[in-house]
């Protein structure tokens, strides 16, 4: 999962990094890897400063701004996948032939050894990461080299764009900018990824547009760029220097299909995914789950529960609707330290355990002597949920029950979200008995499919489908033979690499000529190995 934004200024004079750089801070929860932003100047010319580390980490100083001239450019903070998290994957990726293409993309194709090879054997086009993103954008540069015009048209780039389709299978949304030329973006054909448009007044060229393109609507609202258009799928938008988007249908829609993980867990709860608010859907899940809840523990079980208690923060909505539905009081009994990141995503077992104490503390005289109901919005391996039912029973809680606004996970995701290897999820092979046990609760309560695809789909009955591969096991796409198996071996090699370089301090001398030095230990908020931290400016 990755935060991708594009900007375009109706004013040639103006400053695209400053809507960038105030927009990926927003997004920052989609991607805490690396962050790059790539823009153009007069004359064609791209500037790009991108690196490791959240934005603040990578774009530092007013100076750093500075360098990054035009007015159109676009945005990328990286959530890796299976893939590596070198530095050299940084986005957005460049290539300069044909006609200079920067490009970043939200997703992940499912088959990349096809396109690798097709890239080597008949385009004779370099990859130089392991990124599915560099192969994208080399299908598409292929593409479009193909017309052997000095300049291009629109329509050359959506002809190009018709190669792309016909090649990438996965999930996938992505913008790019052409040198001189004008900004793009493109949406895959099930619209499992999210991609929305925006426009806003220009300041300074009279009777102007500016246009952004963003994963979410919540960067678009605070920037003030209003009436929002969903990207639809296998659907392009170009937007040329001073004039309005054009959009094109470049192949029929095969459906919607938007990952219901977003609305899940990975969205901002104040953004609309294809028309859909994350909130009102956690609203929904919370109800439904109460329904659940009730069922399974029966009415008797249930009076005898005093508080319910969110893990925060993503799952507050779905437990205070729960509270709400059962009557049951609600405390927010855990307190979160914000500077802690996401724990799933841990470069090992031993530093997520750790990183749950560090991230999360239980009031004692909250638990102390009552039966709670835990409610946290999925169980990826148990381990987080293993330590917080842990911190609940020290802190004296008498009964612990735990409530999941998500079905069990039992299968890998495939379309940009790196839960785990499938024999690490808690949920394979286990029954909700077992899981119980393993994690230490009285009871586990999962949300059922059908209720959660109800929670989403209620809200736009336009959306009647939803990619739930996870929970599932089958998937919006084909899947190719042997993709699984590749895809556990990868993980491990990836995973191994980094927990022997989770520890590693490196220290960093930028280009300033201040050094910095980054704890291993200590940010665990990203993956971090020792060779991430020198920043690449061009």
């Amino acid at each position: 999962m990755c935060g991708i934004i594009a900007v375009i200024l109706a004013d040639p004079n103006g400053s695209a990094v400053d809507d960038i750089n105030n927009g990926l801070p927003i997004l920052q929860h989609r991607g805490q890897d690396a962050c790059g932003i790539a823009t153009c100047g007069n004359g064609g010319k791209i500037y790009t400063r991108k690196g490791n580390g959240l934005c603040a980490e990578v774009i530092r100083t007013q100076q750093h701004v500075m360098d990054l001239p035009g007015s159109m450019g676009i945005g990328h903070l990286r959530y890796p996948t299976a893939g590596s998290s070198g530095n050299a994957e940084a986005q957005p990726f460049y290539v300069n032939s044909p006609y200079g293409i920067c490009f970043a993309h939200n997703g992940n194709l499912i088959n990349t050894d096809e396109l690798r090879s097709y890239l080597d054997h008949e385009a004779h086009r370099h990859i130089n990461t392991s990124s599915d993103s560099e192969v994208l954008l080399n299908i598409f540069a292929a593409a479009l080299q193909e017309t052997g015009k000095f300049r291009v048209n629109e329509e050359d780039v959506f002809t190009a764009l018709k190669d792309v389709y016909k090649r990438a299978q996965g999930g996938y949304a992505c913008v790019a900018m052409l040198a001189g030329f004008g900004i793009m973006a493109f949406r895959d054909p099930h619209g499992i990824r999210p991609l929305v448009l925006g426009e806003r007044k220009s300041n300074c060229a009279e009777g102007g547009m500016d246009y952004m393109f963003a994963s979410e609507s919540v960067a678009l609202d605070q920037l003030e760029f209003s009436n929002h258009i969903t990207i639809a799928p296998g659907e392009a938008v170009i937007i040329t220097k001073g004039n309005k988007p054009l959009f094109r249908q470049i192949v029929p829609a095969l459906n919607l299909a938007p990952d219901i993980f977003e609305y899940v867990y990975f969205a901002r709860p104040d953004s609309i995914i294809d028309g859909i608010s994350v909130y009102r859907s956690r609203q929904n899940m919370g109800i439904a789950l109460a329904d659940t809840v009730l069922k399974q523990l029966g009415p008797e079980v249930v009076k005898t529960i005093d508080l319910v208690i969110p893990i925060p923060t993503t799952s507050e909505v779905s437990a205070l609707s729960l509270a709400q539905k059962l009557n049951i009081p609600y405390s927010q009994a855990f307190v979160k330290n914000r500077y802690v990141g996401r724990t799933f995503i841990m470069p090992g077992q031993k530093e997520r355990v750790k990183s749950v104490r560090r991230k999360l503390n239980a009031m004692k005289e909250e638990f102390k002597g009552r039966n709670v109901l835990l409610v946290d919005d999925s169980i990826v391996r148990g381990t987080t949920s293993r330590e917080i039912v842990n911190m609940a029973r020290e802190a004296q809680a008498k009964k612990v029950f735990f409530a999941s606004c998500a079905p069990p996970i039992r299968n890998a995701h495939i379309y940009g979200i790196d839960l785990a290897d499938t024999k690490e999820l808690v949920a394979h092979d286990r029954t909700e008995q077992q899981i119980a046990e393993h994690i230490g609760a009285d009871a586990v309560i999962y949300q059922t499919l059908p209720d959660l695809v109800a929670s989403c789909s209620s809200l736009n009955p336009n959306v009647k489908e939803f990619e739930v591969g996870v929970f599932s096991g089958e998937y919006v796409t084909p899947v190719p033979p042997g993709y699984f198996k590749k895809l556990e071996e990868t993980r491990g090699k990836i995973a191994e690499r980094k927990r022997k370089a989770a520890t590693a301090g490196v220290a960093n001398d930028d280009e300033d000529g201040s050094a910095r030095t980054v704890s291993r230990t200590m940010d665990v908020t990203i993956y971090n190995t020792g060779d991430h931290d020198q920043l690449q400016c061009q």
